[in-house]
C-alpha cells in the first residue's frame, strides 16, 4: 500500500490509521477528513478489495464525501469513514468487530460510526459493546429514530429525484416517469417501492439478479441486466449500488437527462461532472441527495449522548429539506454555468473553513 498522502484523493485528511489485529484478523483503515464541525461521523464499510490500494482510495474518498455531506446537511458533525478489509471469503467474526470497536474507541469520540455496506444493526450493536461512538443502533417504538438509515437514506433520493423531475422536466409529479434503479437493496429498493405509489415507470437492476426480480414482480416494474442499466432510455437514471460508475464510459453511454441517486462517490473523477453539463444532464450530488441516512443515525447519536430521545418526524422534517439545498445548487449552476458537483462542492468547502 503506498503513503496515502501521495494518492489523489488525500485532501489533508487530519487522521489516517490502519488498524491491524493479529488475533482476530481484523485489517481495517480509518479517515477522519474534518472534524471543524464536530465529531467526524460515517458508517464504516465491510468489502473484500482485490487491491488494498483501492481500500485507501475507498476511504479518502468517502470520508472527505462525509464532511461534505454532513455540511450540507447543516449537522453539528465533521467527516470520517472506515473500511474493514474483507477476505476474499467475506468471513465476518464476533472478534474481529471487537477489535473494530476497541479501534474507534482509542479515537476518544473523534469518530463516530454506522453501517454502511457490509455492515448492518447487528455489527453495529457488536460494536457498541467496545465503544460509546456508534449509531444505527435499534430502537424501541415507531415514533423513535434509529436502526438502519437505509430507508431514511431512500426517503430524501426520493424527495431529490421529484425536485430534479420539476426542475428539469418541469412536473410536479413522478407519474408516468420512467426511472431507472440500478442497486435494489436497503436503498434503491426503497426508493423503488416510494416511487412505485406515485406510479412511476421503473426499471430495476442488481448484481443480484434474484432480488431485482423478485422486487419487479412485486412493483410491476422491468429489468435490466447490471451491464445494461446505464444504457437504458428513460428519464431519471438512479444509481444506487457502489460508486465511481460515472466516468468516460458510463456517462458516454447514459441516455437520462437526470442522474439522481444515492451511492457514494458517483463521479469516477472530478472533470466527470462537466462531462455530465456538458451534455445537459442535470446532476444531483451524492452527498446532498443521500444525506438522509446520516441525518438519522446523527440526531439518534445526539439524543442518546444527551439522554433524551429523536422523534422520528424531526429526522422526517429535516429530510424534507433535502430538495432545497439540490435546488440552490441547481440555481446557481444554470446562473454561473459551473457544474451542479462543483458548486456543491464550493459550498460545503465554505462550511468547513477549506
Amino acid at each position: 500500500m503506498t503513503a496515502f498522502w501521495t494518492e489523489p484523493d488525500y485532501d489533508e485528511h487530519e487522521l489516517v490509521q490502519l488498524v491491524h489485529d493479529r488475533p482476530s484478523g481484523l485489517t481495517a483503515i480509518i479517515a477522519l477528513h474534518s472534524t471543524h464541525l464536530g465529531p467526524a461521523a460515517g458508517g464504516t464499510r465491510f468489502w473484500h478489495y482485490a487491491d488494498p490500494k483501492d481500500a485507501m482510495r475507498d476511504v479518502l474518498r468517502l470520508s472527505r464525501g462525509m464532511s461534505y455531506k454532513n455540511a450540507m446537511a447543516g449537522l453539528p458533525m465533521g467527516g470520517g469513514k472506515a473500511v474493514i478489509l474483507a477476505g476474499s471469503d467475506k468471513a465476518k467474526t464476533p472478534q474481529m468487530l471487537a477489535a473494530f470497536g476497541d479501534a474507534v474507541g482509542a479515537l476518544g469520540g473523534r469518530y463516530v460510526t454506522a453501517e454502511d455496506v457490509g455492515i448492518g444493526e447487528a455489527d453495529m450493536v457488536a460494536v457498541s459493546q467496545r465503544t460509546e461512538y456508534v449509531s444505527g443502533l435499534p430502537v424501541a417504538g415507531e415514533d423513535a429514530a434509529g436502526g438502519d438509515p437505509g430507508p431514511f437514506t431512500a426517503m430524501g433520493i426520493y424527495h431529490g429525484i421529484k425536485a430534479a423531475v420539476r426542475h428539469k422536466l418541469g412536473k410536479d409529479s413522478v407519474a408516468g416517469v420512467h426511472v431507472a434503479i440500478q442497486g435494489t437493496g436497503s436503498v434503491g429498493g426503497g426508493v423503488a417501492r416510494l416511487l412505485a405509489k406515485d406510479g412511476a415507470k421503473l426499471t430495476l437492476s442488481d448484481i443480484n439478479g434474484d432480488r431485482a426480480e423478485a422486487l419487479a414482480d412485486e412493483l410491476g416494474a422491468q429489468t435490466a441486466a447490471p451491464d445494461a442499466v446505464m444504457s437504458v432510455s428513460c428519464d431519471v437514471f438512479s444509481p444506487n449500488a457502489l460508486g465511481a460508475i460515472l466516468d468516460d464510459e458510463g456517462i458516454a453511454r447514459l441516455d437520462a437527462p437526470i442522474v439522481a441517486g444515492g451511492a457514494n462517490n458517483q463521479l469516477a473523477r472530478a472533470h466527470h461532472g462537466k462531462l455530465l453539463a456538458e451534455r445537459g444532464i442535470l446532476y444531483a450530488p451524492d452527498y446532498v441527495i443521500n444525506a438522509g441516512g446520516i441525518i438519522s443515525v446523527t440526531l439518534e447519536y445526539l439524543a442518546r449522548r444527551d439522554g433524551t430521545s429523536c422523534d422520528i418526524n424531526e429526522v422526517r422534517k429535516r429530510i424534507a429539506l433535502i430538495p432545497g439545498r439540490l435546488e440552490e445548487i441547481w440555481r446557481e449552476s444554470d446562473t454561473s454555468g459551473v457544474p451542479a458537483d462543483v458548486v456543491a462542492d464550493r459550498m460545503a468547502q465554505k462550511l468547513i473553513g477549506r
